[in-house]
């Protein structure tokens, strides 16, 4: 049996949402529900977004236990905007990144620790891995697995694909992660598989996950009321960078300085809440490995009317996404 997908930092983020009863929450990725579970147990509403198909089916025990106080919506958080008006929920509360429950399904493709398809889409649907891995150009791959996995022999695994491809479809996440462990090589003091980056890369700009929490950033703050709280947990650099920008742009009412007094400062639209970052404690790290690279950053929302969503200020990569017929990224 799968281990239980545990929460990350649940008693930080309930305490940053601070959801009282009559609040209406969105957890932009359900998951397993454990943020849910623990704000409806304040006494709060909440709905629920996901892309994943499996998410909403699994849940049909935890709609009937909390029903008329829990729903949920199978779409990207990055869409909560369309199903809210402005400033209408009391608290936004997103934990960005894979869960343990897909990676621990083989047909899901995530990991390597079980071979399986190599598929690694959230939303079941789309540009799958192997569909990167077996028909990008080798330039694409370096910029993939370099930037999104952070691999340094970036190069080196993109012309062993390459090579490897040649022969036949690569079509195993057991069969990507040999001819990367072979590409880069496996030092006794290696602590990570020298696969973990490449997947990285590839499961990131498979589900366009920088873009879909850069944008989700933006609907959350159309959508909270004054006084509402963001809450955010991110997993790596590349994650938390984007929170970073964020909240520091929202909060500083930057635009204006002493060298260009002509520019109008902009109005802060998020108030700092406590600590500008928290991380996972030892003890819950200790308890659940997940932990270890987390960091919470939270914001509570002011009465300014919310901003123009640039996505400029992100500097995200600029890299081959398909478009879908509305003109969206494909995931």
């Amino acid at each position: 049996m799968s281990a239980p997908h545990i929460p990350v930092m649940l008693d930080e983020v309930v305490a940053a949402l601070a959801p009282a009863p009559g609040d209406h929450v969105v957890d932009g990725t359900f998951g397993a529900g454990g943020y849910a579970r623990a704000i409806l147990g304040k006494g709060a509403q909440v709905t629920g977004f996901d892309r994943d198909p499996d998410v909403i089916r699994d849940a049909a025990p935890m709609l009937a236990e909390f029903q008329g106080k829990l729903d949920l919506i199978e779409a990207p958080f990055s869409r909560m905007d369309e199903h809210f008006g402005a400033a209408s929920v009391d608290g936004v509360v997103l934990d960005i990144g894979v869960s343990s429950m897909q990676i621990d399904q083989a047909e899901r493709g995530f990991s390597f620790s079980k071979d399986g398809p190599l598929d690694m889409r959230m939303a079941q649907s789309g540009l799958s891995a192997a569909d990167v891995v077996n028909s990008f150009a080798v330039s694409e791959l370096i910029r993939i697995i370099g930037i999104l996995g952070e691999e340094r022999h970036a190069g080196r695994v993109a012309r062993a694909i390459e090579r490897e491809r040649a022969a036949g479809r690569i079509e195993t996440t057991g069969h990507l992660a040999r001819i990367v462990e072979k590409a880069v090589g496996r030092g006794p003091k290696d602590r990570i598989h020298p696969a973990t980056r490449t997947f990285q890369g590839l499961r990131i700009f498979v589900n366009d996950e920088l873009g879909e929490l850069a944008r989700a950033l933006f609907a959350a703050e159309r959508i909270l009321k004054s006084g509402g709280r963001l809450a955010v947990v991110t997993f790596h650099s590349l994650e938390d960078r984007i929170v970073k920008r964020f909240f520091q742009d929202r909060m500083g009412g930057g635009g204006g300085s002493r060298h260009m007094p002509e520019v109008a400062e902009k109005p802060a639209t998020f108030a700092a809440e406590g600590k500008a970052m928290l991380k996972a404690s030892e003890a819950e790290a200790e308890r659940n490995p997940r932990a270890r690279s987390a960091k919470l950053r939270a914001g509570t929302r002011t009465d300014a009317p919310a901003l123009p969503a640039d996505m400029g200020l992100f500097g995200l990569p600029d890299l081959p996404w398909p478009k879908t017929t509305d003109g969206r990224r494909q995931p």
